[in-house]
């Protein structure tokens, strides 16, 4: 089903608006997968999001600045869901032996068991891109960071 029959909407002012709208209507499609694919594990999104950043530096710590950095949501207040991830014990954290103004964070094992029970079901979710083939999700991909970049060419 497109677009125009998911919102009911017939005209669209141009292709640059429905992209728009296409755009924001799939990723609350998407996240409300997400949601559910997590909902069992009792974990958000940004805490999925941080027990990932952190396995994939595994074995080596992070600091929540350099967390932040590589965050899906640059919003999130890291500092806040680390803490929250340290009361789960799927995180710990310590301080930064070079620098005592920074605090290193590691992943746990049960975080990495957690991380490793939730890749079985993942699967779940990259089967919404079934209807696409591997050429088209790539052209996909490439073209969402296509539209970035011009963002990015404007604040540097």
């Amino acid at each position: 089903m497109g677009i125009q029959e998911e919102i009911k909407q017939s005209h669209f002012r141009n292709a640059y608006q429905k992209a728009f709208l296409n755009i924001m209507y799939t990723n609350n499609w998407l996240d409300e997968k997400v949601r559910g694919m997590l909902s069992g594990e009792g974990l958000t999104k940004q805490q999925f999001n941080v027990l990932r950043i952190l396995r994939g530096s595994y074995p080596e710590p992070l600091s929540t600045l350099q967390i932040r950095e590589r965050m899906l949501d640059k919003m999130s207040d890291t500092s806040r869901i680390v803490d929250r991830l340290i009361k789960k014990e799927l995180v710990s954290k310590q301080t930064c032996p070079n620098d005592k103004r920074l605090v290193d964070v590691i992943i746990t094992e049960a975080g990495l068991a957690k991380l490793e029970s939730i890749d079985k079901r993942e699967f779940r979710i990259e089967e919404t891109f079934n209807n696409l083939t591997e050429e088209e999700a790539d052209q996909l991909s490439n073209l969402l960071d296509k539209m970035r970049a011009n963002e990015v060419e404007k604040t540097q």
